[in-house]
């Protein structure tokens, strides 16, 4: 069925396209009378699409699937020597336990990758596009980043012990196709149990909110548990105002997905000091070199970055 694409390519993310276009236009289709309502706030009134917004949020999710299938062509190349040549052992395929651990273990890694994502600068700008929209709904899950390096670097022990190449990423994809369905501003809190182990859209909204109680909470993909565990778990408490900190105000995809990689460099340019270098490629966003003023407070990642002397 899929012979015409590449084996990367091959996936359930990729047969799962028509499901997520078909939800996105009835969610769509249903918000159309929202378009330009807005909250108490002067926000988006709740479950509301922008038209622009989501077009940008779609074709950025197209782009994403060539992308990613070259990333993961690469990562399969290292992936199937660690597994072939390294691997002290090799995981059945064939056996049940083989897919159950391969899709615990994606999703923990995945919550660290996430966790990463938000506190290494460098990290965040491939990751940030996502957090973009100012409105939350399935267009906003599929507004996807084209960089998924490092991602494929943090799998790398799963090969390593013995974890079959093919279920890392068909594991991944499980993951992916999952959080489609926390996108959206339609399903209150579920059913308590299931909200203690599972994300859930309740959580979800609560990880792309920029209200300062909700910056950088809620790692999770499918398991919530990983959050409750390592203390970034936060309940929603309110309605959350969604975004970055500072807002691109863009619609052009090339922008959205790189305008972060140009803050960067602009602030290296901006000083001699190597300290202050990889303090800016490798700090949280938001990080500045410290100076003989007080401390400022804290700053966490899901912002946007700062340079020295202020100019997205």
């Amino acid at each position: 069925m899929l012979e015409f694409l590449p084996e990367p390519m091959r996936e359930p993310t990729v047969l799962a396209i028509p499901f997520f276009l078909s939800m996105l236009a009835i969610e769509w289709f249903a918000a159309a009378k929202l378009e330009h309502d807005h909250d108490d706030e002067g926000g988006p009134a709740p479950g509301a699409y922008e038209t622009r917004d989501a077009r940008a949020s779609v074709m950025m999710g197209v782009v994403s699937i060539g992308t990613s299938a070259f990333w993961k062509l690469l990562g399969l190349l290292a992936y199937t020597a660690l597994f072939t040549y390294v691997a002290p052992w090799q995981l059945p395929m064939n056996q049940w336990y083989s897919w159950v651990i391969a899709f615990v273990a994606v999703d923990f890694i995945y919550y660290w990758v996430h966790r990463v994502s938000h506190r290494v600068r460098i990290v965040w700008a491939t990751h940030q596009a996502h957090h973009s929209s100012e409105y939350f709904n399935f267009a906003t899950a599929l507004r996807q980043k084209w960089n998924i390096s490092a991602a494929i670097v943090m799998w790398l022990p799963l090969p390593l012990l013995g974890v079959p190449p093919a279920l890392v990423f068909f594991a991944y994809s499980l993951n992916l196709i999952y959080q489609f369905w926390i996108h959206t501003e339609h399903i209150n809190k579920m059913w308590a149990p299931f909200e203690y182990v599972f994300n859930t859209p309740s959580h979800h909204r609560v990880h792309h909110g920029r209200d300062p109680e909700y910056l950088d909470r809620n790692y999770g993909g499918v398991f919530i548990i990983w959050d409750r565990m390592f203390g970034s778990f936060t309940p929603e408490i309110r309605r959350p105002r969604y975004g970055l900190t500072k807002p691109v105000d863009t619609y052009n995809i090339w922008r959205l997905e790189t305008h972060e990689y140009v803050a960067i460099a602009r602030d290296v340019r901006s000083t001699s000091s190597w300290r202050a270098r990889l303090g800016y490629i490798f700090g949280p966003p938001g990080w500045t070199p410290k100076t003989t003023d007080p401390a400022p407070e804290p700053v966490t990642a899901g912002t946007e970055s700062e340079s020295v002397s202020p100019p997205s």
